[in-house]
């Protein structure tokens, strides 16, 4: 029986995080409807981290006030400690997502502490979302490679799975943060995470900075994973990983579904769309070329 593939889609958070110039939020709410309406079914939505270190998601209260939910959609945001959770929960938040990583140094760069500490952090908000009866989902920074390191051994990024199992996490993420990542790594990477955690519940966050994301898509298809991260027009990066490029776009991703015969319920020309209204508003280029090639036929 074939898997059905779910898109959580991260340009509202992963994607607007880094632009420098503050996105309105009414802008941010529109983004967010309007990729409800085509479909998608997970959005990571916002932050809840401290707007010293991200302003441009310091509205997240607001703006899960203003979105207009619909039954069934899953909002998550990022929850770096018990305030942060605090705050996610009285914004009606769907699933909560903590952030680590399988290097040392982007650790510290990225969060100021080490890998141990960051668990020490996490498991009060585990247990709090547990308390809550939300889902709770762990992501791991770094898992193809880090800027600071270099390669990142299978072991450590297995570890790092096994260790967000015992907290509790429903699902995990294996993010090539700087998308250095290709297909015969992404395998190898994906079998040992797969021993310590069900394949159903792991996730691919690929970069695309070396052109590797759709290749890497195909490559963790191959050995059984059926979730993706992407972001609309490819907007994102990392703020805290120099030359990090945009995330897999959307669009791509969807283009690249549909030919593989693997149905989404996801409205392609919508998404089309909705990427094509966020590039224009934020005055960026689009960079998925499957949504530029599309437009250029309307």
């Amino acid at each position: 029986m074939q898997k059905v593939i779910r898109v959580v889609e991260v340009a509202p958070r992963d994607g607007l995080q880094n632009e420098r110039a503050l996105v309105s939020t009414s802008t941010k709410v529109e983004l967010i409807n309007r990729l409800t309406a085509a479909g998608i079914t997970h959005i990571e939505a916002t932050s809840f981290v401290s707007p010293k270190w991200v302003p441009q998601l310091a509205d997240a209260a607001e703006v899960m006030r203003q979105i207009t939910r619909k039954p069934g959609t899953v909002y998550s945001a990022l929850v770096p400690n018990t305030k942060g959770f605090e705050n996610a929960l009285a914004a009606k938040i769907d699933e909560v997502v903590i952030f680590t990583a399988a290097s040392e140094t982007f650790s510290q760069k990225n969060i100021n502490c080490s890998i141990a500490e960051s668990f020490d952090r996490f498991a009060p908000v585990a247990l709090a979302a547990k308390e809550y009866h939300l889902r709770l989902r762990g992501s791991i920074s770094c898992a193809l490679g880090c800027p600071y390191q270099g390669d990142i051994s299978v072991t450590a990024v297995a570890d790092i799975v096994r260790r967000l199992r015992d907290l509790g996490c429903d699902e995990i993420d294996i993010a090539d943060t700087i998308g250095v990542g290709t297909a015969n790594q992404v395998k190898e990477v994906i079998r040992a995470a797969a021993q310590e955690f069900s394949i159903d519940h792991l996730a691919g966050h690929y970069h695309d900075t070396y052109g590797q994301a759709l290749a890497n898509i195909l490559a963790s298809l191959e050995v059984g994973l059926s979730i993706f991260h992407s972001s609309v027009a490819g907007l994102g990066g990392c703020p805290f990983a120099q030359g990090a490029t945009g995330n897999l776009a959307t669009e791509d991703l969807l283009y690249l579904l549909r030919g593989l015969g693997l149905p989404t319920a996801i409205n392609l020309d919508e998404i089309v769309r909705t990427g094509d209204f966020i590039s224009r508003a934020i005055g960026r280029d689009n960079a998925s070329r499957a949504g530029r090639a599309l437009l250029a036929k309307w």
